[in-house]
């Protein structure tokens, strides 16, 4: 008897996975893509068996299982590592999920250049509905024109904290250079806050993207849930 086992891992966290499978003798057995018709994400699915505890367990009691790495919630413009350095064989499916589905998977040590297939749509399998684009093309340009304004901030602060390090310098020797220091670590504290700024807006302009492709009931449950864990957040800050 097979059965299936699943375990959904971060982009972050798909070689590691791939490695310790492989360390411990499994085959890589196939790959798949798909996408997610109500936030137009992608989710990809690894396959691998064990080939030595598949035996014994056969030997055992008749079973078997085959092991799966899931990772999803994939935006088609995320950069993708490849696993091909571990299992060579995984390049068509690799191919395959870069020429239908648009995505960007990296290293691929076969790679087309997308000449896979010969299609007459190009990324066949990532058409998306007039809504979820605008959705899509709405977050990005909110992310390009948070990250643009996060690195203006950042310079900013840093030419600021350098020009009161050099005058405080040149008025009053080793104490000035001290007390200077304390702006530059302040513009740096800063621009730290700003980038974290920057990372909220644009999760939570992601967000906005995703429940703006939902039917909209289940946007505003989704919508009452994030407040509801919100609340609770707040509460245990304040606790």
């Amino acid at each position: 008897m097979q059965k299936a086992i699943y375990t959904t891992v971060g982009l972050d966290e798909l070689l590691p996975h791939v490695q310790a499978l492989k360390g411990v003798g499994a085959r890589f057995v196939q790959m798949h893509a798909e996408r997610c018709v109500d936030d137009g994400s992608y989710r990809l699915v690894y396959t691998f068996i064990n080939v030595r505890a598949a035996q014994e367990h056969i030997a055992q009691d008749g079973s078997y299982a085959i092991e799966n790495l899931v990772v999803e919630g994939i935006d088609q413009y995320q950069e993708i590592p490849s696993i091909s350095s571990y299992y060579p064989a995984v390049f068509p499916f690799e191919n395959e999920a870069h020429d239908l589905f648009g995505l960007a998977i990296t290293d691929m040590q076969v790679d087309f250049n997308g000449f896979f297939y010969q299609v007459s749509t190009v990324e066949p399998m990532s058409v998306i509905t007039p809504e979820v684009k605008a959705a899509r093309e709405k977050a990005m340009k909110v992310r390009a024109a948070v990250e643009a304004k996060a690195r203006k901030a950042a310079a900013e602060k840093a030419v600021a904290a350098a020009a009161a390090a050099g005058e405080g310098a040149a008025g009053a020797g080793d104490a000035a250079s001290a007390a200077a220091a304390q702006p530059a670590a302040a513009a740096g504290s800063d621009a730290q806050h700003d980038e974290a700024a920057a990372k909220a807006a644009l999760k939570a302009a992601e967000m906005e993207a995703k429940l703006a492709a939902m039917d909209p009931e289940k946007a505003a449950k989704v919508r009452a849930a994030l407040a509801a864990k919100a609340a609770r957040d707040k509460q245990k800050k304040e606790a």
